[in-house]
C-alpha cells in the first residue's frame, strides 16, 4: 500500500464524516436543549460559567468520541471489503449516533434534574 492510497482512502473519509459531524453536533444539541428546558427552573443553576465551560468540555468529548469511526473507516477502505464498507458505513453513523444521543440523554438528565 502506498502513500498516494492512504492519502486517497484519509481524504475520501474526510469528506464522508465531516459533513455527518453537523448531523451529530445538532442532534446532542437538540437533546440538551430539550432537557435544559424539561429541567427549569433548577437547570438556570447550569447556566454559570462553571455549567458552560462543562457543556463545551463534554461537547469537545462527544467530539473527540466522533473520531473514533474515522478508525474503523480507515481500516475497512484499506481492506478487501472496500466496496461494501463504502455502502454500508452508514450504520456506523447510525450506530454512533445512538449511542452518542443515549449518554447525552442520560448526562442532561443528571446536569438539568430532570429525572
Amino acid at each position: 500500500m502506498d502513500a498516494t492510497t492512504i492519502r486517497e482512502r484519509a481524504t475520501e473519509a474526510i469528506r464522508y464524516w465531516e459533513p455527518r459531524r453537523v448531523a451529530y453536533n445538532v442532534v446532542l444539541f437538540a437533546i440538551v436543549a430539550i432537557y435544559f428546558y424539561l429541567g427549569l427552573p433548577h437547570s438556570r443553576q447550569m447556566a454559570g460559567i462553571n455549567g458552560i465551560l462543562l457543556l463545551f468540555l463534554l461537547a469537545v468529548l462527544a467530539n473527540v468520541a466522533y473520531c473514533a469511526a474515522y478508525v474503523v473507516d480507515l481500516f475497512a477502505q484499506l481492506s478487501g471489503f472496500r466496496e461494501e464498507w463504502r455502502r454500508y458505513r452508514w450504520i456506523l453513523f447510525a450506530i454512533g449516533l445512538a449511542f452518542a444521543s443515549v449518554l447525552t440523554r442520560f448526562w442532561s438528565m443528571g446536569l438539568f434534574g430532570v429525572e
